[in-house]
């Protein structure tokens, strides 16, 4: 590991919200992805902070009627993704989010699971569910019940197992068959949502093979053998170095965990 990414992994490894503390935007909102779509298009990858909470509160990107409907989404946003550079998730998300349009939802899911230990509680009922198979709102209930035992009341578990399914539904993982009824769906991760989900692996401390079996793998839905494939093209693209040989696999991210006193542009 370069120094460069040893600074930033110790600074990422606190933005990941450790997974035992109640709490989260869940509780509140959905991942929200066609309005994070909507206004990183309107944004250049350096943006900074203020420039993000600008575009939504005077320059209304996000077509909300109300200035407490702006403020709301903003807020809601921010929670989820960071909307700040000086975040390596959200850096690194920023750096790979226009590579292809189809792995867009995937890389806000998984930056989405970073931050909210509530949406992460619920992750195992899809790891845990095949295609085809149902999942309601109950499901994702009893997740949250047992991550977090008599951390909310019966009401507030319900609205957020709601809120949850429609994120899983945002990032494909499910899709609605009919009301109430959704249907795990396998997702296909582009090049750039496997380097951003290795890189989240990495930032926790997994390394080599150990990458390709983390949490944010497996959000992925593919064998360990197309996990590689992805991982050998991510790293044709400059989005990490992969190399394989002899049964041993090394995978490191010195775009991605880059410096903060280096250029902050988005990867060609």
């Amino acid at each position: 590991m370069t120094v460069a990414e040893a600074v930033s992994a110790t600074q990422s490894s606190t933005e990941i919200v450790a997974g035992d503390v109640p709490g989260g935007p869940s509780t509140s909102q959905t991942i929200m992805v066609s309005s994070l779509r909507r206004l990183l298009a309107n944004l250049p990858p350096d943006a900074l902070p203020d420039a993000y909470r600008a575009a939504v509160m005077d320059e209304n990107v996000l077509g909300k009627q109300t200035v407490s409907a702006r403020e709301w989404a903003f807020r809601q946003l921010r929670r989820f993704y960071a909307l700040d550079p000086n975040s390596v998730l959200f850096r690194a998300l920023r750096d790979l989010w226009d590579h292809e349009k189809s792995g867009q939802p995937l890389l806000a899911i998984l930056c989405a699971l970073a931050r909210d230990p509530v949406l992460r509680a619920t992750a195992q009922v899809i790891i845990s569910t095949d295609a085809g198979g149902i999942v309601g709102p109950s499901e994702f209930e009893a997740a949250i019940e047992a991550r977090f035992p008599g951390a909310y009341k019966e009401n507030t578990r319900h609205t957020t197992a709601q809120k949850v399914a429609s994120s899983w539904s945002q990032s494909g993982h499910l899709y609605q068959k009919k009301p109430g009824t959704k249907v795990r769906t396998r997702v296909r991760p582009t090049a750039a949502v496997t380097a951003y989900a290795l890189m989240l692996g990495y930032l926790e401390g997994a390394r080599g093979q150990a990458l390709l079996d983390t949490l944010w793998v497996q959000m992925l839905d593919q064998p360990t053998s197309h996990l590689m494939d992805l991982a050998a093209t991510a790293s044709q693209f400059g989005m990490l170095e992969f190399r394989h040989a002899g049964g041993v696999v090394e995978i490191t991210f010195h775009q991605l965990l880059r410096s903060f006193n280096g250029a902050q542009g988005a990867m060609q």
